[in-house]
This record gives structure tokens, C-alpha cells and sequence, in this order.
């Protein structure tokens, strides 16, 4: 039996994966969805940093867990296998960003910043605009970012799902962390531990810039795998994706994890 640890990406939360914890309990698995802080159940509460971010997943974490990150979780379970790279069995990134050393997640997403009043920077672009989804992104002043359209969230998020589906899935979205515009990330233990990892990459996404997905994949040195779906599968191909977990899970690199 493997134990999966499901982190959510932006404005999501651990309830984006009510449909595959069954599926993975059905094959034999045990799954934990987590709310990080400032999403879900926990969306009152603002971590200053990204230690305080992924502490949920370091407080679970055991030995050879598997740790899933969907979109920008993707830089959540990065940086918590920096911190307990010994206790990670198997990293998936499915539709997920990946760090670049030293740099910010704004900056690794092709975003930019500007620096207020005090001297702080903020930002200002969150990530490469190629797909034309900012336009449904507001930055609010308490540095958080809040998804504003209905149909925007269909349209980028779950085109392939009943308009059921829909509805709920976008009354469950709260308010984005803004990914801590001014930490740079120094993930010096992940990147020595080239630890075993794997990348789903969703054909019919249309949230995840395709060249980014590309850039992701090359620096993960991974032969990626598919599914035939929008940005959340979890939400319209929840059995397909707990099967393609357990074909992930024995999937081998083929290149070096590079830092940049």
C-alpha cells in the first residue's frame, strides 16, 4: 500500500480531490487531501513565507510518501522535499510548475514584480500571460489574488466538466496566496537528492502555458505522461488519473533533475 499526499493548486483546495481519494482508496491506496493556509478550510490564514506554507505537508509527511502537486503545487511539493528529501518516495507534478533556483515563483512562472512604497516587491504578473487567464485574476491590496469569473473558471479549469460540476467547483474557490513575490527559493538538498518523479501533463489544458509545460519537463528529465483532459482532472477523469498515479509511481527519470 502507498500513501498519497494531495496538494491543490492556486485558489483550489483539498475538496478538488474529493473525487479521486475513493479512487485510489478502491485500488488498495490511502490518500490525504490537504487545505494549505490561506485555501480551503484554512483560507483565513496567511503564511509569511513558504516554510509556513507547506508546513501542513511536513507535519504528515512519512517515510516514502508519495507527494502529488497539481499546478502551483508544484512548487509546494518542491520545496517540501527540500526540507525531508529522505522521506519522499515518489514526486508527481500533474499540470505543475517547477522552482528555479534562486528565483522567485513569480519569476518562474514568466511573471514580474514592483517594488511599493517601502521598498517591498509585490507582484505585479504572476506568471507568462500566453493563455490569456489573467484577465479573470485580481490582486487584492491584502496580497492575496481572487479568481473573479464563473465562466472564466470554466473556460480555464474545467471545460470538460458537466456545468454541475462546474458550479460547485467554483463556489469552492477562495482567494490565491500570492506566491511570496520577494523569497527566492534555495532548494539546494532537492536538487542534490534527485529523488524519483514523474510528470502528467493534461492535453487539453488550457491554464498551463504549453511552452512552460515544456520547460517543466526538460528540467524534471522525465518522459511525461498523458492524460486527455482540461487543467483538473481530478474533476473530470478522477479514475483514469488514479490509475495513471499508479503508472506514475514506477516511472524512472530519464535525464538529471536540473535547478535550472
Amino acid at each position: 500500500m502507498m500513501r498519497f499526499i494531495l496538494v491543490h493548486g492556486g485558489f483550489h483546495g483539498g475538496w478538488c480531490w474529493d473525487r479521486v481519494v475513493p479512487e485510489l482508496e478502491k485500488l488498495g491506496h490511502e490518500a490525504i487531501a490537504l487545505d494549505l493556509p490561506g485555501h480551503g478550510e484554512r483560507r483565513a490564514e496567511r503564511p509569511v513565507n513558504f516554510q509556513g506554507r507547506i508546513q501542513p505537508i511536513l507535519d504528515i509527511l512519512q517515510p516514502g510518501d508519495v507527494l502529488v502537486g497539481h499546478s502551483g503545487g508544484g512548487y509546494d511539493i518542491a520545496v517540501a522535499a527540500n526540507h525531508a528529501p529522505e522521506k519522499v518516495g515518489h514526486l508527481i507534478f500533474l499540470a505543475a510548475g517547477l522552482p528555479i533556483e534562486g528565483k522567485t515563483v513569480v519569476e518562474a512562472t514568466g511573471g514580474a514584480t514592483e517594488q511599493d512604497e517601502s521598498g517591498h516587491a509585490r507582484a505585479v504578473q504572476l506568471m507568462d500571460d500566453d493563455t490569456g487567464m489573467l484577465r479573470f485574476i485580481s490582486l487584492l491590496p491584502d496580497g492575496t489574488m481572487d479568481w473573479t469569473s464563473r465562466d472564466g473558471a470554466r473556460d480555464f479549469f474545467y471545460h470538460d466538466c458537466d456545468e454541475a460540476t462546474v458550479d460547485w467547483a467554483f463556489s469552492k474557490l477562495s482567494p490565491g496566496i500570492s506566491p511570496f513575490p520577494e523569497e527566492k527559493l534555495h532548494l539546494g538538498a532537492f536538487w542534490e537528492a534527485q529523488l524519483p518523479r514523474s510528470y502528467i501533463h493534461c492535453t487539453q489544458d488550457r491554464a498551463k502555458p504549453h511552452a512552460m509545460t515544456k520547460e517543466v519537463v526538460r528540467r524534471l528529465g522525465v518522459q511525461p505522461l498523458t492524460i486527455d483532459a482540461s487543467h483538473s482532472p481530478f474533476l473530470s477523469r478522477p479514475a483514469e488519473l488514479a490509475a495513471l498515479f499508479m503508472e506514475a509511481v514506477g516511472m524512472k527519470p530519464i535525464g538529471p533533475l536540473l535547478p535550472r
